[in-house]
C-alpha cells in the first residue's frame, strides 16, 4: 500500500509540474487591467443596482443563488471571464450554451437580462456583461449566507465563443480526482482553490443524468453503513429511477440545500456525496490532498469562507486576453 501510495505522489507530482508548465507558457491574461473602482467615475452606483436585484430575485426564488454563481464559474472556465456563455447562437456565432454541461442545466439568463436592462438605463454602455455576473455571483453568495469578498472589475466581453472549449474545459460530474485537478491547474487554478471552489455545491441543484451513475453504483455500494444513509438514497432512487427522468433535480446539500454553510463537506465525509466528482474529493484513493482539505472545511466553516472567497477573486481574475467590448445586450454581441 505504501508503494502505491508513493506511485500516486510521483504521478499527482508530475502532472502538477506538467499543467502548471502549459498555464504558464500560455498566460497571455493581463489581470492587472482589473480595479476595485474601475466604475466609480463612469457609473458609480453600478454596485448597487445589481445588489437591488439580485436582492429582489433571491427573495423570489432562493435557486437563482445558486443558477448565478453556476454561470459565472462556467463562464471563467471557457476563454476567462468574459460574458462569453450569455451569449445566444446566431447565423454566424455558436454560442456555449449547448455544450454538454450547460445544456439544459444553467439557468438564469432572463435574471441577468433584467441586471443589464438597469444598468443600462444608468449608465449605457458602461458595465460589462463580465463584471455584472462577477458582482452578481459575490451577491447571490452572501444572500444566502455565504461570505463577501471585493470584485475587481473592468473585465470586457467576448466578441467570441467556443463551444469547443465548453466542452473540453468544464468539469463534469463523473469526472475523478486526477481529471478536475488538471483542468483547474490548467487554469492557474490550485488543488485548494478545486476543493474550496466545489463548496458552491451547498447551494446547488443536479440533474437526474448527473448523478444517476453515483446512486446506483459506489452509494449503492456504501449506504447500507448507515441508516440516514440509506434513507437518503432511497428518496434519490425515486427521484432519479435508472432509466427517465433525467431532468429532475436533487439538491447537491440535502441538509441545508438554500443556505451557504460546510454541511456539503460534511456530508462528503459521510460518503453522501450527490455527485461522483464531489466524492471523490473526500474518496478517492489519490485524493489525499484533497480529502485533507475536506475535513478541514467540514470542521471549519471560517477556514471554507475565508478560502472560497479567495478563489472566488482568483478565478474571476482570469480575463480574455484578446480583449472585448462592453455589451449593450449580454445575449449578442454588438453590431
Amino acid at each position: 500500500m505504501a508503494g502505491q501510495y508513493q506511485e500516486y505522489q510521483i504521478l499527482l507530482l508530475g502532472l502538477m509540474m506538467m499543467t502548471t508548465g502549459l498555464f504558464c507558457a500560455s498566460r497571455a491574461q493581463d489581470p492587472s487591467q482589473l480595479s476595485l473602482d474601475y466604475y466609480l467615475k463612469t457609473c458609480p452606483d453600478a454596485q448597487k443596482i445589481v445588489r437591488a436585484e439580485m436582492e429582489c430575485a433571491v427573495k423570489e426564488d432562493p435557486r437563482n443563488a445558486a443558477a448565478i454563481l453556476r454561470l459565472h464559474f462556467h463562464d471563467c472556465f471557457v476563454q476567462g471571464c468574459d460574458g462569453s456563455v450569455l451569449l445566444d447562437d446566431t447565423i454566424t456565432l455558436k454560442g456555449e450554451k449547448e455544450a454538454a454541461q450547460n445544456v439544459n442545466s444553467l439557468i438564469g439568463f432572463d435574471l441577468i437580462d433584467r441586471i443589464k436592462n438597469q444598468l443600462e438605463s444608468q449608465c449605457p454602455g458602461t458595465v460589462s456583461c463580465a463584471d455584472l455576473l462577477a458582482i452578481a455571483a459575490r451577491d447571490a453568495t452572501l444572500l444566502v449566507g455565504g461570505p463577501y469578498w471585493d470584485v475587481p472589475v473592468g473585465r470586457k466581453d467576448a466578441k467570441t465563443t467556443s463551444l469547443e472549449l465548453a466542452n473540453s474545459d468544464i468539469p463534469a460530474p463523473n469526472q475523478g480526482v486526477i481529471a478536475l485537478m488538471t483542468k483547474f491547474l490548467e487554469k492557474g487554478l490550485s488543488v485548494t482553490d478545486l476543493v474550496a471552489l466545489i463548496g458552491a455545491h451547498t447551494i446547488g441543484m443536479a440533474r437526474c443524468v448527473s448523478f444517476r451513475e453515483r446512486i446506483y453504483g459506489d452509494f449503492e455500494l456504501t449506504s447500507h453503513l448507515d441508516p440516514t444513509s440509506e434513507i437518503y438514497l432511497g428518496k434519490l432512487k425515486e427521484t432519479c429511477p435508472v432509466s427517465g427522468g433525467d431532468d429532475n433535480i436533487a439538491a447537491m446539500d440535502y441538509v441545508t440545500p438554500y443556505v451557504f454553510d460546510n454541511a456539503f463537506y460534511q456530508s462528503l465525509v459521510k460518503g453522501d456525496g450527490l455527485l461522483n466528482s464531489d466524492q471523490e474529493m473526500y474518496s478517492s484513493l489519490v485524493g489525499f490532498a484533497t480529502s485533507d482539505l475536506v475535513k478541514m472545511y467540514a470542521s471549519d466553516p471560517l477556514a471554507f469562507f475565508k478560502q472560497f472567497s479567495d478563489s472566488m477573486v482568483k478565478m474571476g481574475n482570469i480575463t480574455n486576453p484578446e480583449g472585448g467590448e462592453v455589451r449593450t445586450n449580454c445575449r449578442f454581441v454588438n453590431t
